[in-house]
């Protein structure tokens, strides 16, 4: 792999962006849906957003992401990173893209005083797991989602 590059995901990564993410709803069997493009790409572009992201770049062109924002701890009165979205192009799997994502992160979550970097992922999903098992430690919290009332 040439020199990989991590940093914040700016207005010119939107072509390369939209093709790993595109590729990221495919892998969880999401539609086609250009205007939740069109929305998540505002909230990442947008300063004021709590949407932030991380592009993996690599010649120029994202072939990675993670999308993350802060999440308030009431319990412990501090803050963590919560990584909602974490994505590598099928030619850069297995280069080390991910687990330099989460190092980032990592990073990201030392230099703001955040206390932990959390995310989940589909217990089938055995391929990110084993990546995920060398680098944080599963919980064993279980959870839940409900519907809006109405």
């Amino acid at each position: 792999m040439s020199a990989l590059i991590l940093r914040a995901i700016n207005p010119g990564d939107r072509e390369s962006w939209e093709a790993c993410f595109r590729g990221y709803r495919e892998f969880y069997k999401q539609p086609h849906d250009p205007e939740v493009i069109e929305r998540v790409w505002a909230w990442l572009d947008d300063p004021s957003h709590e949407t932030r992201g991380i592009a993996a770049v690599e010649g120029g062109k994202v072939i990675g992401f993670a999308h993350f924002r802060t999440f308030a701890r009431p319990l412990s009165g501090l803050t963590g990173l919560y990584l909602d979205d974490l994505f590598t192009s099928p030619a850069a799997r297995g280069k080390g893209v991910a687990t330099a994502l989460i190092a980032r992160l990592g990073v990201i979550a030392e230099v703001e005083g955040a206390s932990v970097v959390r995310w989940i992922t589909a217990e089938s999903n055995t391929t990110a797991r084993s990546i995920y098992d060398r680098v944080a430690t599963a919980t064993p919290w279980v959870t839940y989602d409900a519907v809006p009332a109405g």
